[in-house]
């Protein structure tokens, strides 16, 4: 720990690492509070493996294409963002179909990032460390659009902080009361898309989704209600995301599975935890 306080003190790459989990952590404790609620964790996931495809191609079009301002990310937010609203629609209007869909954008979506990797000349390593996250590889220009994302993303769940516990809790009531259901769960749904790739750097796309549920099922211990739940969540994320970093530092550990293995480790001494003081609590008659 005291090797990793003293790199943050002198390396600008630590401190974009330590700025860029922050703002992950805050993002996906917000917005995976709606997912886990909703319980859509299935429809995360199918969007958070279509983002591959948005970044090989962007990756393409940079190296190959000569579009030089183009950046992995921009491909992954605009892969993500499609990916969202195609299977929202799916999900509203042909459910029977929809895990047949999903399945489709989740094999797709890879198949074609690793198509397009592949026919990229070049170094690729820095693209294929998506899969699993680097977190100290952030650049400036990823700061800015994590930073960027997370804003807009915070914002519109505090804008629409209570449409969005509508279609959670009680989406029938929620449109009996004239609230636009199917408009506002599109919209849950994009805003998941941003929060994966936000995520996507710190722990990679293959457990961007534990990222987004673990820390919540954790604060679900202990929270009633939904804006505490968020709150706890973020918090808890950071710390998470930031002690993973802390964590693997020294021995040179990959930071997204120590982060992942660690919020794990958390959310099973919570859940063991209160089932043993419920059980030692003496019953009321």
């Amino acid at each position: 720990m005291i090797e990793f306080l003293h790199a943050f003190t002198e390396s600008p790459i630590l401190r974009r690492a330590v700025a860029s989990g922050a703002l992950a952590g805050i993002t996906c404790g917000v917005v995976g509070s709606f997912v886990v609620v909703r319980r859509i964790t299935y429809l995360g996931a199918g969007i958070a493996h279509c983002v591959l495809g948005g970044m090989g191609a962007a990756w393409y079009a940079h190296i190959v294409g000569g579009v030089t301002w183009l950046h992995p990310l921009h491909g992954a937010i605009l892969a993500a963002v499609l990916a969202a609203v195609v299977i929202g629609i799916v999900s509203l209007r042909f459910r029977q179909r929809e895990d047949t869909v999903i399945s489709a954008l989740w094999a797709l979506g890879m198949a074609v990032g690793v198509l397009f990797i592949q026919a990229t000349p070049g170094y690729r390593q820095d693209l294929m460390s998506y899969l699993f996250g680097n977190i100290t590889l952030v650049s400036p220009q990823s700061l800015k659009l994590t930073a960027v994302m997370a804003g807009v993303v915070i914002l519109l769940a505090t804008a629409f902080y209570k449409q969005f516990l509508a279609i959670c809790f009680d989406e029938e009531f929620a449109r009996t009361r004239g609230l636009r259901v199917e408009a506002y769960y599109l919209l849950l749904l994009i805003l998941t898309a941003l929060s994966v790739v936000t995520l996507v750097s710190v722990v990679g796309i293959v457990l961007v989704i534990a990222l987004l549920t673990l820390p919540v099922a954790t604060a679900a211990v202990f929270t009633r209600r939904l804006w505490q739940l968020m709150l706890a969540a973020a918090a808890l994320s950071v710390v998470l995301v930031l002690g993973g970093l802390a964590i693997s530092y020294s021995p040179n550990l990959p930071p997204g599975a120590t982060t992942i293995v660690l919020a794990g480790a958390v959310y099973l001494l919570m859940l063991g935890g209160s089932t043993l003081i419920r059980r030692l609590r003496p019953s009321r008659r």
